[in-house]
């Protein structure tokens, strides 16, 4: 099953991303084929102010165990992390 782990920075935390970017990029990384995309929400500055991240995982309680090990959640980066299930419907590169 697919989920989005959907996670708001809190307030002026440009900073600690900036400074978690590395390790939580080689987190992601380290997930192989289980991480399908991922990628920053982006306010009208064009500045960083959440994350998308798709995985792919056994069940709801699998997809927590990977948001709440992701450098960012442990440094404390996100105010929020909202985790649903998803159907990939349109343009799925597994579907012929």
């Amino acid at each position: 099953m697919l989920y989005a782990l959907l996670c708001t920075d809190k307030p002026n935390s440009t900073d600690l991303r900036a400074t978690m970017r590395p390790d939580h990029l080689a987190y992601l990384a380290s997930l192989g084929d289980a991480l399908k995309f991922a990628g920053p929400f982006l306010d009208d500055a064009q500045s960083p102010i959440g994350s998308l991240v798709m995985i792919e995982a056994d069940d709801r309680k699998a997809a927590e165990h990977l948001a709440k090990n992701d450098p960012y959640n442990i440094a404390g980066l996100f105010q929020s992390v909202e985790i649903k299930a998803w159907r990939w419907a349109l343009k799925n590169p597994d579907v012929k």
